[in-house]
Formats: structure tokens, sequence, C-alpha cells
């Protein structure tokens, strides 16, 4: 057996899900690094509805705290906001929203080798636990900065944000489903590392979903955001993002590229494992069956995608990140392929 190269695996220390608990985040963060200053990025529908909560506990917990609004997640507005969190001179940034502003925090963490706290407000994607960010730049593709040191869940907060964030978060757990296979690809066609537990973990994450479907049930709120929990540490395991972006995830990368501000990011990737399950060999009516089960979008049209859009963004997804072995190196992919694969799974 080869040897495998050594990754580094950066786990959260401190994990807490409860309900009608952001009154304790105060004494959260007390217990984790004892900060007397916090730099909190939040967006202002957020602050609205949790701030003063928020407030008053870390006024109980006597840490000072700083308010930050990230206009985007793009490279310029990361920049400018990381200005003002330097001069607050605060020991832990927290980020506290449904994926912007954790982003944000978290590469301005990253930045400024300052441990970070993921307080996510909606379930909405994996990356409220995992190490990788999304930001609007050169790089199509998510990139890894920081694991949180602790993730907070109120899942109360989380039960009354937009039902399409809970949508999108299931999304983003059936791309569980193709992510490994794709995995398993590379580990077979190339030999790269494969990690089998963090593999297995990432699956589970996934299986949750579709068990419920089986049960004629809706998947519980609590069991969604530990899944996504799960699968972020899966990563944090892996060392990298394989376990949970596979082809489905460069399909969704080049819809950003070629239809920006179209459809919800774990809405695309959802989408795009469907179609990658059906290249893959894969039960992709079994997708189809648990996205229409959480009323997860399963076609273009009800995220507003042109058909064009999708066949394009088919053909250049794998060229996005050429060195990472997906089923779609296996396919010569034309925009007549694109489209009859669209037609066959029945998103167009």
């Amino acid at each position: 057996m080869p040897n495998t190269p050594s990754h580094t695996m950066e786990l959260p220390r401190l994990i807490v899900v409860g309900e009608k608990n952001i009154i304790q985040i105060g004494k959260f963060l007390k217990s984790l690094d004892s900060p007397s200053r916090a730099s909190i990025i939040a967006g202002k529908h957020v602050q609205k509805i949790i701030q003063k909560k928020i407030k008053k506990s870390l006024a109980n917990s006597k840490i000072h705290n700083f308010w930050h609004v990230p206009e985007g997640n793009d490279e310029k507005s990361i920049i400018t906001i990381q200005k003002k969190v330097r001069s607050d001179r605060s020991d832990i940034i927290v980020g506290v929203g449904g994926g912007r502003s954790v982003d944000v925090a978290k590469m301005i963490a990253f930045s400024l080798h300052k441990p970070f706290v993921s307080v996510p407000t909606a379930a909405s994607h994996d990356g409220i636990a995992s190490p990788f960010v999304s930001v609007r730049g050169e790089k199509p593709h998510s990139i890894v900065a920081t694991a949180p040191l602790g993730v907070f869940v109120d899942i109360d907060i989380i039960k009354k944000a937009p039902r399409r964030l809970f949508a999108s978060g299931c999304g983003d757990l059936v791309a569980k489903i193709t992510a490994v296979r794709d995995w398993e690809l590379g580990r077979d066609r190339t030999g790269e590392y494969y990690g089998r537990y963090s593999a297995n973990l990432a699956s589970m994450s996934a299986k949750i979903l579709v068990e419920a479907v089986e049960k004629h049930k809706v998947p519980d709120t609590r069991d969604v955001v530990e899944a996504l929990i799960s699968a972020g540490v899966a990563s944090c395991i892996a060392g990298s993002s394989r376990p949970c972006s596979g082809s489905e995830h460069l399909f969704s990368h080049a819809l950003d590229k070629i239809a920006p501000n179209v459809g919800l990011h774990g809405e695309k990737c959802g989408i795009g494992a469907i179609l990658m399950a059906k290249l893959q060999g894969q039960d992709w009516k079994k997708i189809v069956a648990t996205l229409k089960n959480v009323n997860a979008p399963t076609t273009a049209k009800q995220i507003g995608l042109k058909k064009e859009h999708l066949a394009q963004a088919l053909v250049i997804a794998q060229s996005l990140r050429p060195q990472r072995y997906t089923i779609l190196k296996e396919v010569v992919m034309t925009e007549k392929k694109a489209l009859d694969l669209a037609r066959v799974t029945g998103v167009i």
C-alpha cells in the first residue's frame, strides 16, 4: 500500500445545539477562550431579531462587543470589514447568520489569526462547521480558511428562518451522495487518498434525509442541523472538501460564474446531484423524491435558471477544478449531452 500524504484535522472544540438558548452565548464564548472583546459579523435582518439578546448575554459575561454588517462576500467587502475588525482589537470573531456573515467572519478570522465562532441562524448549508468558505472572486470554488473554534446553535431561531433556507440545506446534504461517489472514483482511477471514515460520515448526513422520505416524514430540523454540522466535520477530518463537494458542487460554482445570483447554493447543489447521480449510475429518482419531500427545487425553472445556462455550466464545470477527479472526467460533455441529461432527469 502506498504511503498516503499526511493531512491536518482541525476540528471545532465545542459544539452546542439547544432550544431557546441564545441567551447563553456569552457563557459559551467565555468557556471557549475567555474573551474580553468580540467582533460580531451579522446581517441587518439578523441583528433586528437577536441582537438585543446577544448583547445582553455578552454584557452579563463582561464581553465588549462590536457589530459589523457585511455588504457582500466578495473580496472588496471582506477587506472593508476586516479593517474595522482589526481596529476593534477583539480576542474572538463571531459570525451570526445564514451563510454570508458566517463566511465573512471565517475569512476575516483566518486572515487576522483570530479564533472564530459560528452561530448559524438558518440551516442553509454545511459551511457552519467546516473550514471552507465561499468568496466571490477569481477562485470559482470554496477555499480553505479555518475551522470554527466553536459552533453555537439555537434551534428555535433556525425554525423561524425562511423555509427556503432549510430546503437549501437539505440540497447541500443530498449532494454528499454524489460527492462521495466522485471521491471513490478519484481513489479508483488515480490512487487519490480516500478517507473511509469521513466519507461514511458525509454519506450518513445525507442518509437521514433519504430515510425520512422512505418513512413518509419530513426530516426534523434538529436532525438536519446536526447532519450539516457532521458534514462540515467530515471535511475537517478529511483535510479537504472531498467528502462533501464533488461534480455537483462544480456545477453550482459554474452557475455562479455563468448565472450569478440565480438560486441558493444548496438549491443548485441539489439539482446538480440529480444530474450527477444519473451520470454515475446511482438512483437519481430517490434524490428527486428526497428534495421534493422538503420542497427543495428539482427543476431549473423553479430557481429561474435558463436551460442554456444550465448546459453551459455542465460543459465548463470540470474545468473549474481540473485536478479534482469526478464523473465529469469520464464524460465528454457537450451542450447537447447536457440538455439531454437534464431532460431525462426532468430538470428541464
